[in-house]
């Protein structure tokens, strides 16, 4: 009786050796903020479709106002308002981060599926950015909010992967994120300070307003 060979399986790839523990607690906490802030996006507007007369929690003045942006077009670009694809989305990080922390292994498929998907939150978000700085002319709080736990998720993923090896083999690329990964912090604040500079010269009497 011969045996039989089993069909090829993809191999695991990631995590090897012990668990991470920091990608794992990152992801959890950006998904939470970026969830909470999308949820607190959708809560305000069934509050204000529900009552015509009630205030946003958002809307500070003309300049800062979260029911100006949902009156735009940009505010529901498939359709539906934006932060309902928040409120799916971050679920994923946020699972994600719970099965890490629980031993929880991924195929290369799956870290690629999720990079993508987070690119595409940071394309989103910087595209969001654009138009309520350059087209709109109105910030909205809870907006920024979303913005800044993206931008922290986006680039800590990043380099995790390349450190990790979950995207490609090769040395080079995990030579270049075990070097990159302590030093993370950089591309986060230059995209974050890159951002809050184009809002103040945009709106210089912000600025005076935080002031006071």
């Amino acid at each position: 009786m011969t045996e039989q060979q089993s069909a090829p399986v993809e191999p695991v790839l990631a995590p090897k050796g012990p668990r991470p523990w920091g990608l794992a607690i990152m992801l959890i906490v950006t998904g939470i903020g970026g969830w909470y802030g999308a949820m607190s996006l959708i809560t305000e507007r069934v509050k204000s479709l529900i009552d015509p007369q009630y205030t946003l929690n958002c809307d500070v003045n003309p300049l800062v106002s979260c029911s100006s942006v949902m009156e735009t077009w940009q505010a529901s670009l498939l359709g539906f308002p934006n932060p309902l694809l928040g409120v799916a989305g971050f679920v994923a990080p946020i699972a994600v981060g719970v099965a890490l922390l629980a031993g929880a292994r991924f195929a290369r498929w799956f870290w690629w599926a999720l990079l993508a998907g987070v690119t595409g939150a940071f394309a989103f978000i910087l595209w969001l950015f654009d138009q309520a700085v350059y087209q709109i002319g109105v910030l909205c709080p809870w907006c920024m909010f979303v913005w800044f736990f993206t931008i922290i998720l986006f680039w800590s993923l990043l380099t995790w992967c390349l450190k990790a090896g979950v995207l490609v083999d090769s040395e080079r690329a995990q030579r270049f994120g075990a070097a990159a990964l302590p030093f993370v912090w950089v591309p986060i604040v230059v995209t974050i300070v890159g951002i809050a500079t184009a809002i103040f010269v945009q709106f210089p009497t912000l600025l005076g307003l935080l002031l006071g």
